[in-house]
């Protein structure tokens, strides 16, 4: 294998990783079905079909409202690619679109038009962009900080040598506070009946 094909091989594969990835940040999918939806609508109002020596016309009074709708479409559908944060108004939109072309394109592009507008404008709508999967509860991961210390028992000792803050009476959350050896606590220090012991 030359290095030639291998060149080719790489880029084929990074341009195909490029396209998944680009895909997967929109609703790639609605946008196709919407964008094909509008061929059919916007199409047979203007198309002719002979059989034999008859020629039959399939345009309506409304062909240019079909070609409206079909643009219409085929803008919603790139909408949905280039600016995915409008991606319900599009999908909404797409779907009032396909019920208009019941009325006005020959049932919708004799149907095909109006289920592939209802399917995209519904998928626009219901699509969401992904979460990135949280850790598994209990494994956490240690990061190693430059010096080789792990994350947390840098902040341990970061907050063991940090000047302390006194604690509020009532914190929950407050460190007892230190007692050097040879001194008494403050229960040892008063006698029972409430006098300071002498020392």
């Amino acid at each position: 294998m030359s290095a030639e094909s291998t060149g080719l091989t790489a880029r084929a594969r990074y341009i195909r990783l490029a396209f998944r990835h680009w895909r997967w940040q929109r609703p790639f999918w609605a946008g196709l079905l919407t964008l094909i939806a509008g061929v059919p609508i916007a199409y047979f109002p203007y198309a002719n079909l002979t059989l034999g020596q008859l020629t039959v016309r399939m345009a309506t009074t409304a062909g240019s409202g079909s070609l409206i709708i079909g643009v219409l479409l085929f803008v919603l559908g790139l909408t949905m690619w280039f600016q995915s944060a409008v991606r319900v108004f599009a999908g909404v939109a797409a779907i009032l679109l396909a019920l208009v072309s019941l009325v006005i394109s020959n049932f919708g592009g004799f149907l095909m038009g109006f289920l592939l507008a209802l399917i995209g404008g519904a998928l626009a709508v219901s699509w969401a962009p992904g979460v990135p999967a949280a850790a598994e509860p209990g494994a956490q991961e240690q990061e190693e900080q430059p010096d080789g210390v792990p994350a947390g028992e840098a902040g341990k000792a970061a907050d063991a040598s940090a000047p302390g803050v006194p604690a509020q009476p009532g914190d929950p959350y407050a460190q007892p506070e230190p007692v050097h050896a040879g001194s008494l606590t403050e229960d040892e220090t008063t006698e029972e009946n409430g006098r300071h012991r002498a020392g």
